[in-house]
C-alpha cells in the first residue's frame, strides 16, 4: 500500500464563510487556521497547501472570556530603541477588529513559506458584507 500524495495541480478548494459574531476568539482560530491548512480533508499533505479559502465576516463581534479586554496585550516594535508599543485587546477591537482575528490564526500555523502562503487565504471583515459574493461561500459550521 503506498502513500497518498496531493499533487497541486488537483488540489479542489472551496471557498468557506464563518461568521464570528458570538465565537470564541481561540476556538475560532483553531477552526480556521485548520481549513486554510487543509487538515479537514482526507487528502491533507503536509508539504502542500491542499487548504480553502475562509471568508470571515462579523469579525468585531467575537467573544473572549474572563478579563481578556483589559489584560491581553499586543506588542509591536518599530525597530528603534525604545520603539516598544503595546496595546491591550480593547484598543485593538476598537482600531482594527480584523487584526486581532488575524495574528490569533497566524500565531497557530507553522512558522514556514508554506504558512505565510496559506494566510494570504483568510480574508477578515469587521461587517457582515463582504466582495466574495461572485466565489459563492458556503456556510462553514464551528462545530
Amino acid at each position: 500500500m503506498k502513500t497518498y500524495v496531493a499533487k497541486p495541480a488537483t488540489i479542489e478548494r472551496d471557498w468557506r464563510l464563518v461568521d464570528a459574531r458570538g465565537q470564541h476568539l481561540g476556538r475560532l482560530a483553531t477552526r480556521i487556521a485548520n481549513t486554510l491548512r487543509g487538515k479537514n480533508k482526507p487528502e491533507y499533505t503536509p508539504h502542500i497547501d491542499t487548504g480553502d479559502f475562509v471568508v470571515v465576516i462579523n469579525a468585531k463581534r467575537i467573544a473572549v472570556t474572563g478579563n481578556k479586554m483589559q489584560d491581553k496585550i499586543y506588542y509591536r516594535h518599530s525597530g528603534y530603541p525604545g520603539g516598544l508599543k503595546e496595546r491591550n485587546l480593547a484598543q485593538m477591537m476598537d482600531r482594527k477588529p480584523e487584526e486581532v482575528l488575524r495574528l490569533a490564526v497566524k500565531g497557530m500555523m507553522p512558522k514556514n513559506r508554506l504558512a505565510r502562503a496559506q494566510l494570504r487565504k483568510l480574508k477578515i471583515y469587521a461587517g457582515p458584507d463582504h466582495p466574495h459574493e461572485a466565489q459563492q461561500p458556503k456556510e462553514f459550521e464551528l462545530g
